[in-house]
């Protein structure tokens, strides 16, 4: 078993509330207008998506982002100053160790030249003394032997003063560029040091600040609990509505028909029967109803109650791009598994689902219709299975989690009904003008994206305890998407090399950013800005810390298909190379 969502209940049920409105525990899937309600009437749970994408609106929220954002603007500002003062120390040290080569060199040359003049010494003294005019008279020589004796002598000591000399002069120069390559190191040192003395008072005003940061934080991680708490009824609650329904229609001696006897109600129904009204005129093809008094009662298809029955089994399960269950899921695939359990073949994706389901207008939207979700400029987005007409169950990418939530009717690009076959293909809408892909609710970064993933309106390393999700190894965390993608690849890696990644970092909180940027200016990012705090990156070891290695290799292939990437700083030859740091981008 996987380890438990914070929203997941007991019995399968509907995420939390969002954003601070109270929990109105609703009964959904009742029936709609047209036909008339059997059950108290439903309502939708939020205005926005549930599970942790959901956040207050509050005052220690807002005081949360405003401290973190004056300690990052001081910090990031010094950044600058930081690396250049770093790379002119380099370079001095760099200008110095050539200095300090060049000299040796010259005066290696020097020592050359001053040997080679004693050894010729030496030669002179063996062969009893310097040579004369006169002692070459006296060894026999003639008057023109003295005379060539002594020009070749005259310019043997000319070469030597000439050559001694030139090694002289080389080595003074060298001796000057050291001591000025000395010089500007000395100045690279003291710039640095003002540098560090300026961090060091920003560190500490950052250091100083996290104790508020941290008492904001915990009032915002205390509302949040509490809107968790509330969701675990709204779960029950739901769980509980979906099951009342099918027990009316147990009550009612209704034996649930197969999709093909409600596919003309135009022509024939079960006994007992009718159909149900069109928006626009007509019956709907594959519902029916049960007339009665107060109200009627929707029927569904047999198939369609079995699909929303296992969707329900899902609730709470984490959202994780590329999963198909069963424990967690993509949006696509939620829809795949519950209706392929109830006899109904459909794709995987949330583009193929929309290219293939028969089409109904959206105002005759029935419990276990598709409903697909997108803008004008992201196109498809979503898709999810319509509970009500003002709800939806999905696996939900913001939310990270299987969710009930708002079905925003101004998103709705169609509604589809598995139950009535499939149409001929029709293409998906796509992003126009740049925007990002969006799947299953939320924006699929590139990897080669450069701006800032934050989320559900955190600030970047004060993300709420109760808003994160374990990876399974002690004491680390992440986003819960990013989480339950991080143990859903853990496995397959597991079952590759008989053991699960080895991991050094994950979430990491504003005071442990302050405190590496303290460590590593230079390095490490400045507090507010690491990926590590949106809970979406992590630092691995065991082998993937080694570009080349096989275990390396298996998550260069694989990553991918759980929605992490190695981002392009990162690989050899940008200048930053770590092949252990893997970021999430399913976000």
């Amino acid at each position: 078993m996987s380890p438990r969502s914070p929203w997941r209940s007991r019995r399968p049920g509907a995420p939390r509330l969002a954003r601070g409105r109270p929990a109105r525990l609703l009964v959904p899937l009742a029936v709609l207008a047209l036909v008339g309600t059997a059950t108290a009437a439903s309502a939708a749970p939020s205005d926005q998506p549930g599970g942790t994408s959901g956040v207050l609106d509050s005052r220690a929220l807002d005081e949360l982002q405003q401290r973190a954002s004056e300690v990052q603007r001081g910090l990031q500002e010094q950044q600058g100053e930081v690396v250049a003062a770093r790379e002119a120390l380099a370079a001095a040290q760099d200008a110095v160790a050539d200095a300090e080569a060049v000299l040796g060199d010259a005066e290696g040359e020097l020592v050359g030249h001053q040997r080679l003049v004693a050894r010729y010494a030496s030669a002179v003294y063996r062969d009893g003394g310097a040579l004369t005019p006169l002692t070459l008279l006296l060894s026999g020589g003639g008057p023109g032997d003295v005379v060539s004796a002594l020009s070749f002598l005259d310019v043997v000591d000319r070469h030597a003063a000439a050559v001694i000399g030139a090694a002289e002069e080389q080595r003074r120069a060298a001796v000057a560029q050291q001591q000025e390559a000395a010089a500007a190191l000395e100045q690279a040192r003291v710039r640095a040091d003002e540098v560090g003395v300026r961090v060091a008072e920003l560190e500490a005003a950052a250091s100083a600040v996290t104790d508020e940061l941290d008492a904001a934080l915990g009032a915002v991680d205390r509302q949040l609990a509490q809107l968790q708490r509330e969701q675990v009824e709204v779960n029950d609650r739901t769980a509980a509505s979906w099951r009342g329904y099918l027990d009316q229609l147990t009550t009612a001696g209704i034996v649930r028909p197969p999709s093909a006897e409600l596919g003309d109600p135009a022509a024939r129904l079960p006994e007992r029967l009718v159909p149900v009204g069109a928006a626009g005129g007509g019956a709907q093809r594959g519902a029916a109803q049960l007339p009665g008094r107060p109200a009627s009662l929707l029927v569904l298809p047999a198939e369609t109650l079995a699909a929303v029955t296992a969707a329900m089994e899902a609730l709470g399960l984490p959202y994780a791009p590329g999963t198909a269950g069963p424990e967690s899921w993509d949006c696509g695939s939620l829809v795949q598994s519950v209706y392929g359990r109830a006899g109904i073949a459909l794709p995987g994706s949330q583009a193929e689902l929309f290219a293939v389901t028969a089409p109904v207008a959206a105002a005759d939207v029935l419990p276990g219709d598709l409903v697909f979700l997108g803008t004008p400029e992201a196109g498809l987005g979503h898709v999810g299975i319509a509970l009500d007409p003002r709800t939806m169950l999905a696996a939900d990418a913001r939310a990270g989690a299987v969710v009930v939530r708002t079905l925003p009717s101004g998103q709705v690009l169609g509604v589809g009904r598995p139950s009535l076959g499939r149409r001929a293909p029709v293409p998906a809408p796509g992003p126009t003008g740049g925007a990002l892909r969006v799947e299953c609710g939320n924006a699929v970064y590139p990897p080669t994206y450069g701006g800032a993933r934050q989320w559900g309106g955190y600030p970047n390393g004060l993300i709420p305890p109760s808003a994160m999700c374990p990876l399974g190894a002690a004491g680390h965390s992440l986003r819960c998407d990013a989480a339950a993608a991080y143990r859903a690849m853990s496995a397959a890696y597991a079952a590759a090399f008989g053991r699960p990644p080895c991991i050094t970092d994950s979430y990491r909180t504003y005071a442990g950013q302050v405190k590496l940027y303290g460590e590593k200016p230079a390095l490490a990012a400045v507090p507010g800005t690491s990926n590590h705090g949106w809970g979406l990156a992590v630092d691995l070891c065991g082998g993937i810390e080694t570009f080349g290695t096989p275990q390396y290799g298996w998550m260069v292939t694989n990553a991918g298909r759980f929605g992490f990437l190695h981002p392009t700083w990162a690989d050899p030859g940008n200048g930053r190379e770590e092949p252990w740091h893997w970021e999430y981008a399913g976000s």
